[in-house]
């Protein structure tokens, strides 16, 4: 059964509970008045199961279960924020005051960021946000179609600029039944003979070896795997895929094992539907880099946005 999501505005109007300690205060900072606003959190009370607030004569405070349900509905609507800035990025016009095209791993998880924190420094700026692969963001930035790129490979035409504005690090992930999840973990008894043992990180020979799912021609990470993995040794891929999302599904359900971004994977990593083998002899790390047309200055929102990303990388 899909769980029934509660109301954003609500949680709002919890927060401001919280701040300002009175639901009258409450009510007026959100523009309603005070009985909808006690109708709004008796319902919010009823979807979630739990007591929200302690009401008296002298004010509202928040019960036990209430402060939990503040501290992760100011985590929510921070998503949402971010969800709703970059949704008005990706729909921003073609006359946009700033032109941006990104990679899909940088766009899915660091532009919402990174727009914020644009927002904040020039509140009237205008974003227009196209996702694409690295080749064809760096296409775009030659041809003069936007104002600046962000990508994953490292390989840069020279017809553009390029300027380091984070480091990613690649991973190999596995499904928790696959044999590789337990590469690395302390060594309990003798490997059988003839067998690697399972505290022994993954070697370059193993991963070049077996056939994997990849990500699509074009995009960085595959470019990237493409420059670690070369020679007569290096099996063909098992199922090659356009995204990320689609690619982790194909792990997930045992199809073979994938190299893919440490960005990517995070929440599967943390709630253990992945696992990350680690590699012996391969230095996985990348640089993500901002791009723009060659003896061509990067000026105003655009050099903005990009010394906003490597700030937010060093901070």
């Amino acid at each position: 059964m899909t769980p029934r999501w509660p109301d954003l505005a609500s949680l709002e109007l919890l927060l401001l509970v919280a701040e300002q300690g009175s639901l009258g205060k409450a009510a007026k900072l959100h523009g309603i008045t005070q009985a909808s606003a006690s109708r709004r959190l008796d319902t919010l009370e009823r979807e979630l199961g739990v007591p929200l607030l302690h009401r008296s004569t002298t004010g509202s405070r928040l019960t036990p279960q209430g402060q939990v349900v503040v501290d992760w509905a100011r985590a929510t609507l921070t998503a949402a924020n971010d969800l709703l800035t970059g949704v008005q990025a990706l729909r921003g016009r073609r006359d946009a005051r700033v032109r941006v095209a990104a990679s899909m791993t940088v766009a899915e998880y660091l532009m919402p960021g990174w727009l914020v924190a644009l927002r904040r420094v020039l509140p009237d700026v205008e974003v227009g946000l196209r996702v694409v692969n690295s080749g064809e963001v760096c296409r775009m930035a030659m041809d003069g179609e936007i104002d600046a790129g962000f990508i994953e490979s490292p390989a840069v035409p020279r017809e553009l600029t390029s300027w380091p504005v984070a480091e990613d690090r690649l991973v190999v992930v596995v499904a928790p039944g696959h044999a590789w999840a337990r590469r690395g973990e302390p060594l309990r008894g003798e490997p059988l003979r003839g067998e690697p043992s399972r505290g022994e990180p993954l070697s370059r020979a193993d991963l070049a070896a077996t056939p994997l799912v990849v990500r699509e021609p074009g995009s960085g990470t595959r470019h990237a795997l493409d420059r670690l993995l070369t020679g007569p040794d290096v099996a063909p891929p098992i199922l090659e895929l356009s995204s990320n999302a689609a690619v982790k599904v194909a792990v997930e359900t045992g199809v073979a094992p994938a190299v893919l971004s440490r960005l990517a994977v995070a929440a599967e990593l943390r709630d253990g539907r992945l696992i990350e083998v680690p590699v012996a002899d391969l230095d996985l790390r990348r640089p993500l880099l901002a791009v723009w047309r060659a003896r061509t200055r990067l000026t105003g929102p655009a050099a903005e946005l990009v010394r906003l990303a490597r700030t937010a990388a060093h901070g």
